[in-house]
């Protein structure tokens, strides 16, 4: 092998490498929410594979599993798995309200007071979690909700 040769392999490991590693750090699986009105969910990761769910939900929690390129693989709050554009998602942290209705409480103590009540199915955003417990804000609305009663955390 030439020092030519040699040298430009070194070159393209140096590109492409980094490059490579800074474009998503994140050890999977992560968590991510859907960060448009109209996302799909395909079979495989391209656009050319049939879609198998298209999703009409921003903010949606979603699981990431694995990487190819720059998709997606992703599990929804039902346990479906499939192939999503990394741009039709978001770090941001959200979260689903399971089972049945579940208070969202004034601090992170069954104790303290109920600030509202959220229905299955609700979704909201998780700004911070500790011992059990997230605060969850519905459009404004805040409150500590226990972590087994969510999707997302």
């Amino acid at each position: 092998m030439t020092s030519r040769k040699f040298a430009m392999i070194l070159l393209s490991l140096a590109i492409v490498g980094p490059a490579a590693a800074q474009s998503d750090p994140v050890p999977l699986p992560y968590w991510a929410s859907i960060s448009v009105d109209e996302a799909r969910m395909r079979k495989g990761p391209s656009p050319d594979v049939p879609v198998i769910w298209e999703y009409r939900r921003k903010d949606l929690p979603v699981k990431v599993v694995a990487r190819f390129e720059t998709w997606r693989k992703i599990e929804d709050p039902d346990g479906t798995q499939g192939w999503m554009a990394a741009r039709l998602l978001s770090r941001t942290r959200t979260a689903i309200v399971t089972g049945d209705i579940r208070p969202l409480r004034e601090d992170a103590s069954l104790s303290a007071a109920v600030a509202y009540r959220a229905e299955p199915g609700v979704v909201g955003r998780i700004t911070d979690c500790k011992d059990g417990w997230c605060l969850f804000d519905v459009k404004g609305r805040k409150g500590w909700i226990q972590t087994d009663h969510i999707w997302g955390d």
